[in-house]
């Protein structure tokens, strides 16, 4: 990022994460009675909600997946036997300006350019592209659009309408990263934030009325500002991976990267007491994480995380050969400061987004489910795992498109894994639903979409009321 107030040239559209199934869709629509091959469960009732980065015009200077680009929502709806779908822009104060000419004004976020007076107005002039494009989740009535370590958007659960920046009555007066964790078992949505300034890392907590129950507190031991995307929650305890992508701001202003992997530091582990007692570091080699599956306290103090652990991340660092991830249980015990880390399975490769039961996060779980490739698959991302760590057990369905992070859908009758796939060949995207007691039976159901969605991130499943 080299500070500029010249504008950026357009980024070359034969992007990897710009084509194929990644390219943006600029169309908004709403379907009806959706066709379904297969039987769709009769016990469903709900939405399926899933944020991704989309840019709502070609992209200008830098294009940085997966935090640039803006959000796009999609939304399936199930209900007695029947499908429905719609997408709707997040539409920040950028997007909106933007739209109304007709053309990219903001750039990527690694630039260091910010449009001018004369072309935005004086509200809007010098400000950076605001990106709640990651996540999408739903607490105490508010259905909000994630950014990474910003205030999320709320938006309309009726039409998926932006309605405006929340800071959820002061809990995330100072941003929240995409991934804040929804307790169960006591209704509240915990959530942490990084920021470039000391103390670096706070937490807090909003209650299961929305209410901020603890307001921003700060973290204290993080020695750098350090990129962390995702944490864990268990009853006694925040997770946090504070893995070393550091911010470098003197090299981003004079033309090097905004962050920068220093291994040699090593990756530190953060146990936040949800009492407000003091913090238990943890040291461990380096390594890097994007997403956590789940985390639990055990009888004897311990604590248990599963995670995908990379050997570096890739975008920003270097290395000849590129990086690998596996699924990974590891136990942490904060009274020797110990940490012991286990692979989970060994079939599958490239694997990401694992997700369990939201209704089992802070407490033991069976199943994890992510996305990897199987041996025989001709590209990344075209199978679904289902791995039990404590058993050994681990089995994958392989559509042969493009998957995208799956979902735990609980059904009056029975239990279900889903998720958005998109055939490379013919570009078209599918919802497939699977049943959680024989995934790897393949689908129950397949719901034909409307329109391609991208591939994309994160989402959530909202019970019908």
């Amino acid at each position: 990022m080299t500070s500029t107030n010249s504008r950026p040239a357009p980024v070359d559209l034969h992007h990897t994460h710009l084509s194929g199934v990644f390219a943006p869709q600029r169309r908004e629509v709403a379907a009806d009675d959706l066709p379904v091959t297969g039987q769709l469960p009769a016990d469903l009732h709900g939405s399926y909600l899933r944020n991704g980065p989309n840019p709502r015009f070609d992209p200008i200077g830098s294009y940085v997946y997966p935090l640039d680009g803006d959000g796009m929502v999609h939304e399936i709806g199930i209900a007695d036997g029947r499908v429905s779908y719609r997408n709707r822009f997040v539409r920040t104060p950028m997007v909106r300006a933007e739209e109304a000419a007709g053309h990219a004004i903001w750039s990527g976020l690694t630039d260091g350019y910010t449009p001018p007076v004369e072309e935005v107005g004086p509200e809007l002039a010098g400000t950076v592209r605001e990106l709640p494009d990651i996540n999408v989740v739903s607490h105490a009535g508010r259905l909000m659009a994630m950014a990474e370590a910003d205030r999320p958007y709320l938006l309309d659960p009726a039409d998926l309408a932006t309605l405006a920046l929340t800071d959820c009555s002061g809990a995330m007066r100072v941003g929240s990263t995409a991934h804040p964790k929804i307790d169960p078992a006591t209704g509240e949505m915990v959530l942490f934030n990084y920021t470039l300034e000391a103390p670096y890392l706070t937490w807090s907590v909003v209650g299961a009325d929305g209410s901020a129950v603890r307001e921003p507190t700060p973290v204290p031991g993080l020695p750098a500002p350090t990129m962390i995307h995702d944490m864990a929650l268990t009853a006694r305890y925040i997770v946090l991976f504070a893995c070393p992508l550091r911010f470098d701001l003197v090299a981003a202003m004079t033309g090097g990267s905004l962050l920068s992997w220093q291994p040699d530091d090593g990756t530190a582990i953060a146990l936040i007491p949800r009492d407000g007692g003091p913090t238990r570091w943890i040291t461990a080699e380096p390594f890097w994480v994007w997403h956590f599956a789940n985390a639990f306290d055990n009888p004897d103090g311990t604590v248990t995380v599963d995670y995908v652990e990379w050997t570096r991340p890739g975008g920003f660092s270097a290395g000849s050969e590129a990086p690998r991830s596996e699924l990974v249980r590891a136990v942490c015990d904060p009274a020797s400061g110990r940490i012991t880390r286990t692979p989970v399975g060994e079939r599958a490769v490239n694997v990401e987004f694992p997700r369990v039961d939201d209704r089992l996060l802070t407490r033991d779980h069976r199943w994890i489910a992510s996305v990897g490739s199987a041996p025989g698959d001709s590209g990344d991302c075209e199978s679904l795992w289902f791995s039990d760590p404590a058993g050994g057990t681990e089995v994958c369905w392989s559509p042969g498109v493009a998957i995208g992070e799956p979902i735990y859908l609980p059904g009056d009758n029975g239990d279900y894994w889903a998720a958005i796939g998109t055939d490379p060949t013919d570009l078209r995207s599918r919802f497939y639903l699977l049943s959680a007691q024989d995934p790897a039976a393949g689908p129950l159901a397949t719901v034909d979409l409307p329109i391609r969605v991208p591939a994309g991130l994160h989402g959530t499943w909202v019970p019908a009321s």
